[in-house]
């Protein structure tokens, strides 16, 4: 068991008072399941909380807050704990942990669903599919919905529906302060703004109320491989293909080492490729004639692209990002896969370091370059496409060269960043916070936050400071 520091230490009597009122469990560094309880999805990061508090419901939560900040102890929320930077852990601090608050309720008649903080990916999509609709959200299942909705939410079905947080509603949510908020187009109309793009900067919320859109429960899916050493011919034919596909489509072309799973052959196992991931949402006949120029570029090693379920292809990337390996992330936002563009991408695919490093590009546009910059505070409507570089490893072998690698394909394209995408970031400083969203809509979040959290309580992730 990890020992906690002296700092992590917290007042008995705080404690005492806390456990009076709270109908969760709660975990710390002397219970036997604290090692477990500390342990997040980005197995590189290592945190020892003062205190894990198992929320059941908004009582919990704004009995959690109170503990918190009467003990003078820092804060963070988790509800998947995905985050690449491991925000939802702090050292010495009380621990939100909304995984208990998972529940999920269809409204198949005015098509909307409610589901609370701790759901993951997996589970609304299970939900939502009985009735042939769906969320826009996330591209790995064990993604908890509270944090990738709140910095915008990019997926399989953004071209066609836009964003997750596009389909927001309203958001339940407890201020630092301990209120009870709940945010939409007409209560709280410059909260419900903010929340859409840096929502953990305002508060803990605990529940979501989504539109949903028709999806599946068939679509055309899957990946198409070529060697990487074709990397130059196949994006410049790309870059050109997609600039008439139909909003339908949704593509991402991903750089790595070929996985060993069983839909791949054996002697294509470790060999570095670069394919184009696709899912077309709309008619299946229709997806084949947009994906035939794709299917019949050069000559692929392997084309796995077949009508699936969409339940089927939205767990495909799950066994790349499995629980406790090691990740580093850096990524920045492209307005187009200019030549040099292409050729510095070509260049460092080359050179992949591990089987489990990767580099994502994401076609964005269609539904998502449909709605107004200035509607909400995620940024980079007008952008082409946004790039997700993974220095990945198992474990800490391997993975100061895997981040290196990551950290210099980001380095090359640095004079073709049109800004990021604020999911996407690390640890990474004020400078990058401003860059995802932008001088503008960075002054009126900050405005918000001297009205919710003039302290600066919620600090644990991509901090919008209340002060200029």
């Amino acid at each position: 068991m990890g020992a906690a520091p002296a700092a992590a230490r917290m007042d008995e009597a705080v404690f005492q008072e806390l456990e009076r009122s709270f109908s969760g469990r709660l975990v710390r560094p002397d219970d036997a399941a604290y090692d477990e309880a500390r342990r997040i999805w980005n197995g590189s990061v290592s945190k020892l909380p003062a205190l894990i508090a198992y929320c059941t419901g908004v009582a919990d939560v704004a009995a959690a807050l109170d503990c918190a900040t009467r003990g003078g102890l820092p804060l963070a929320v988790r509800s998947g704990g995905h985050s690449f930077p491991g925000q939802s852990l702090v050292d010495g601090g009380v621990v939100v942990d909304l995984s208990a608050m998972n529940g999920i309720r269809v409204d198949p008649v005015n098509r909307t669903v409610r589901a609370q903080a701790g759901v993951l990916l997996g589970a609304l999509d299970r939900e939502t599919q009985h009735f042939g609709m769906a969320v826009p959200a996330g591209i790995v299942t064990h993604t908890g919905l509270a944090g990738l909705t709140l910095g915008g939410g990019i997926g399989w079905l953004m071209r066609k529906y836009g964003l997750t947080v596009d389909q927001l509603l309203s958001a339940d949510m407890v201020t630092a302060d301990g209120t009870f908020v709940t945010a939409s187009a007409r209560h709280e109309p410059e909260l419900f703004w903010g929340l859409r793009g840096a929502g953990g900067n305002f508060g803990v919320v605990t529940e979501f109320e989504f539109r949903l859109n028709p999806v599946g429960p068939t679509v055309l899916a899957g990946p198409i491989l070529w060697p990487v050493e074709e990397a130059p011919h196949v994006l410049a034919f790309y870059r050109d293909w997609i600039t008439g596909v139909p909003d339908e489509l949704t593509t991402i072309v991903v750089h790595r080492k070929a996985p060993p799973l069983p839909a791949i052959p054996p002697e294509l196992h470790g060999r570095p490729v670069i394919a184009v991931v696709s899912c077309y949402a709309g008619d299946i006949e229709a997806g084949q004639e947009v994906l035939r120029p794709l299917r019949t570029f050069g000559t692929p090693l392997l084309d796995l692209c077949v009508p699936k379920s969409y339940l089927a292809h939205q767990s495909m990337f799950d066994p790349s990002f499995r629980h406790g390996w090691w990740y580093h992330v850096r990524s920045c936002d492209i307005r187009r896969l200019d030549d040099e563009v292409i050729g510095i991408s070509a260049a460092h695919a080359l050179e992949i370091p591990s089987p489990l490093s990767t580099c994502n590009i994401f076609h964005l546009g269609g539904a998502v370059a449909r709605v107004g910059e200035d509607e909400t505070a995620c940024s980079g409507r007008g952008v082409g496409h946004t790039f997700n570089i993974n220095g990945n490893a198992f474990d800490a072998e391997g993975f100061a060269e895997a981040r290196a690698w990551a950290r210099a394909w980001w380095s090359a394209l640095e004079p073709y960043h049109a800004g990021v995408y604020v999911n996407f970031l690390m640890e990474e400083g004020p400078a990058r916070v401003q860059e995802a969203y932008g001088a503008d809509k960075l002054r009126r979040l900050r405005a918000l936050k001297r009205e919710y959290d003039p302290g600066n309580v919620f600090r644990s992730n991509q901090n919008i400071s209340p002060a200029a």
